[in-house]
């Protein structure tokens, strides 16, 4: 428990404890030294957006830029930058009506507002961008697209999240409101941004080599087995004959074309393992037991390694999958297929679950789980598990645990896919060690930036 005393001249209308802890004050106070000026002074304009309704999609949105808009979430907005690769598009009647007063131009500071983890983290639309929000983020209009870059990189920064989490109200789901939002102070310091820009820049460069470490398999199979991996191709207007239909007449299922490499055996994956489909919730049965929950949304695109969130039962919503070390992860939804959100279910000392959302493989004694994780990360089985993938809104389709169990592998020995998982772990090591490397830049970037703001 902290103990500390709040003189009456310091009570700025909020009575709750939090807002007076003495790290805050302190920041503020050397804050004030350095600058008397808050965000509001920079604002121009300001709004937020708003989610249309999902039961209405076809209405409010679309599948690409050609026909409408970026519509930004939290997850599009990081200090990096925008992120666009698992964005939604309104259509241009939604951005021109409904969502009119939340458009996003060029230069525009855009920030995030409500939400779990870091407040306010900040993006600048980029030159050219046109785009809009949802109800979590604020579009900022400023003088110039230099004034945004700089006040992109204070709220950044770590002493920026401390001010505007100071100011943010909510217990789970912390939020800032305008005002809250207006009175974070600043310190102008333009060179900062070319600090974090050169870091990110390396960052960006580093998890590039990374990537590219996880993204070779096809060349990895080719180079110790010689196995080739069918291209698929897919057409427009096509014929099938009626012994290939199998159950689902959507026409995409049948489109992608392909012909096996007949000098390997194929066998299904039904015949390596079994499929996990063992579910409970944790709330009702085991309230008090601490586990080691894998969440699809905490794993980045095409991840190495699980990410662990420990959650006890009782904070957990609804049904949750069994897994044990091991287990293959299979993510199966469509966009998380796309990203080949796939991982290998890690030891941990406590119980191991995952979300329903996965296909859980559990490999016999006679095949590798990494062998045949690496497998099914290559584009070849992303096309094909999309393909076979079953629902009406392409966003919400799902591949199903009967159809990944008829994906067709090569039977390899044993001893060859150890030997292949061996490089893969290696690679896998590799590329954690340069993620490891750049985020470290990031760190030290931080400290200058934090050095330069306080003129320490």
């Amino acid at each position: 428990m902290q103990c500390f005393v709040v003189q009456s001249d310091e009570i700025e209308g909020r009575l709750d404890v939090f807002y007076y802890q003495p790290e805050f004050i302190e920041l503020e106070r050397k804050i004030k030294k350095h600058s008397s000026k808050t965000l509001g002074d920079f604002i121009i304009n300001i709004s937020s957006g708003a989610t249309p309704e999902k039961d209405e999609s076809e209405k409010y949105y679309t599948v690409s830029s050609e026909n409408g808009v970026p519509f930004l979430r939290v997850q599009n907005v990081t200090e990096s930058g925008l992120n666009l690769e698992d964005c939604k598009y309104i259509n241009f009647d939604t951005h021109n009506g409904m969502l009119k007063r939340s458009q996003v131009k060029e230069g525009y500071l855009l920030t995030k507002i409500t939400g779990v983890g870091r407040m306010a983290i900040s993006s600048v639309a980029p030159k050219g961008f046109e785009g809009n929000i949802n109800q979590h983020l604020v579009a900022i209009k400023t003088d110039g697209y230099q004034t945004s870059e700089v006040l992109a990189a204070f709220l950044n920064s770590d002493i920026g999240e401390r001010l505007a989490f100071r100011r943010s109200t909510g217990g789970t789901r912390p939020a800032l409101d305008y005002q809250a939002l207006k009175t974070i102070p600043v310190i102008f310091k333009p060179g900062i941004v070319d600090i974090m820009q050169s870091a990110y820049a390396q960052k960006k460069q580093m998890e590039a080599e990374a990537q590219g470490l996880l993204t070779s398999f096809d060349e990895l199979f080719l180079e110790h087995i010689g196995l080739k991996l069918p291209e698929v191709k897919q057409t427009k207007i096509f014929v099938i004959d009626s012994d290939e239909l199998e159950g689902a007449l959507n026409a995409e299922r049948y489109a992608n074309r392909f012909k096996l490499d007949h000098s390997f055996k194929w066998v299904t994956v039904g015949n390596i393992g079994s499929i996990n489909r063992e579910t409970f919730v944790p709330s009702r049965t085991n309230a008090d037991i601490e586990y080691s929950l894998i969440r699809i949304d905490d794993l980045d695109s095409n991840p190495s390694l699980a990410v662990l969130r420990h959650v006890r039962g009782k904070d957990i919503n609804g049904t949750a999958l069994k897994v044990n070390p091991y287990d293959v992860l299979i993510a199966r939804l469509v966009p998380t297929i796309e990203n080949k959100k796939f991982v290998l279910a890690p030891e941990s000392d406590k119980p191991l679950i995952a979300s329903t959302e996965f296909i859980d493989l559990r490999c016999n004694s006679e095949n590798n789980p990494l062998f045949v994780l690496a497998l099914l990360k290559t584009d070849f089985y992303r096309h094909v598990m999309i393909q076979k993938s079953r629902g009406a809104t392409p966003s919400r389709r799902r591949l199903s645990h009967e159809d990944f169990t008829k994906l067709p592998l090569p039977k390899i020995a044993l001893e060859i896919q150890n030997k292949i998982a061996d490089e893969v772990k290696r690679r896998i090591s590799e590329a954690e060690r340069l993620r490891a490397e750049a985020n470290k830049i990031i760190e030290e970037a931080k400290k200058k930036v934090e050095e330069m703001i306080l003129g320490d």
